[in-house]
């Protein structure tokens, strides 16, 4: 299979190459892409906002996708052919402490990711090591599986924040994550789900994916939730979803504020005896979660997508991206 890959040469500076596949080595897997998504990561890429040791130019970018097995290498299971999947971005040692502990976003030998320092999923295909691949029902739509990698860091922030059935949550944001938080927290039967973002425009949506409440950060919020899901990665959506707790609350922050932002106040944390965790990618576990929750049915990312663009619109895409447009959801890139 031949085509057109997106390589990023430079912060702003990209072009279209001639693709050739790479063939599978020992242990590993040829997948033929059915669509990449581009979420902010991608545009900090793009612009050169990303922190130093997390990007290595020039490269493919593309963490987020689903596809197709074509081809494997030795010592992978046959079952994995023609298998619909999606896939891990971290590329783990697998005989480090945490590595051994399930906590590969954390890995001792360093950082390497699908996307960022390794190729990524914007070509006609992708070969990775097959550990890292997630098999789907053979009913599932590629599309919305495309979503699996930010749902997979959302839900890794939902095991963190051990929710309890009948406890108040609350969402700070209404973009891709937020929207997926949502669905998975619905999914814990919570006594109240509120959803607080800045766009009046997302309080159907969020109805729709389970919320019980909607606000907006110009009304007044309530501080009366057990946990907290930042979804929305800036300092003020931190410093709202901590006002949102009671005493003693979870917090689970999930978004990088820009360099330079005013956090969150240590004082306040201290006093209200408030409990905060952080997420920056997702371990296996989280990704299991998350491909289980969309294979039974609970977790439907479809709506989010609102353009479909062919991949020599990289451009484009991203400037949809960081267009601010409401009217802008998850972009997805097809080969």
């Amino acid at each position: 299979m031949t085509g057109t890959a997106v390589v990023i040469d430079a912060p702003g500076v990209h072009r279209l190459v001639p693709h050739t596949p790479r063939e599978p080595g020992p242990g590993e897997a040829l997948v033929r892409v059915h669509a990449a998504g581009i979420c902010g990561s991608d545009r900090e890429v793009y612009q050169g906002n990303r922190p130093e040791g997390y990007v290595r130019y020039p490269l493919t970018p593309g963490h987020e996708w689903s596809g197709t097995v074509e081809r494997t290498g030795p010592g992978v299971p046959g079952s994995l052919l023609h298998r619909k999947v999606t896939g891990e971005g971290f590329r783990n040692c697998q005989v480090c402490d945490r590595c051994h502990a399930g906590e590969t976003t954390l890995c001792d030998a360093g950082y390497e990711e699908t996307g960022f320092t390794q190729p990524g999923a914007m070509a006609p295909t992708l070969t990775l090591p097959a550990r890292l691949l997630h098999p789907l029902p053979d009913d599932a739509d590629l599309t919305a599986a495309a979503l699996l990698e930010p749902a997979a860091c959302v839900a890794a922030a939902v095991l963190k924040a051990d929710v309890r059935p009948g406890e108040r949550v609350a969402v700070a944001g209404t973009g891709t994550l937020g929207m997926l938080a949502v669905q998975f927290l619905r999914a814990y039967s919570p006594a109240d789900l509120l959803v607080v973002g800045t766009r009046r425009d997302r309080e159907e949506l969020s109805h729709r994916f389970g919320a019980t409440r909607f606000r907006t950060t110009e009304d007044e919020l309530p501080g009366d939730a057990d946990v907290v899901v930042e979804a929305a990665g800036s300092a003020d959506a931190a410093r709202t979803a901590a006002g949102l707790l009671r005493r003693g609350g979870r917090l689970v922050l999930t978004g990088i504020p820009a360099p330079g932002a005013e956090g969150l106040d240590p004082t306040g944390l201290v006093v209200r005896q408030l409990e905060v965790r952080t997420v920056f990618g997702a371990p296996p576990a989280a990704w299991a979660h998350a491909v289980r929750v969309f294979a039974a049915g609970l977790l439907d990312p479809l709506p989010l997508v609102t353009h479909h663009l062919p991949l020599e619109d990289f451009g484009r895409a991203i400037e949809l991206v960081g267009s601010g447009d409401p009217k802008v959801g998850k972009v997805l890139l097809r080969p």
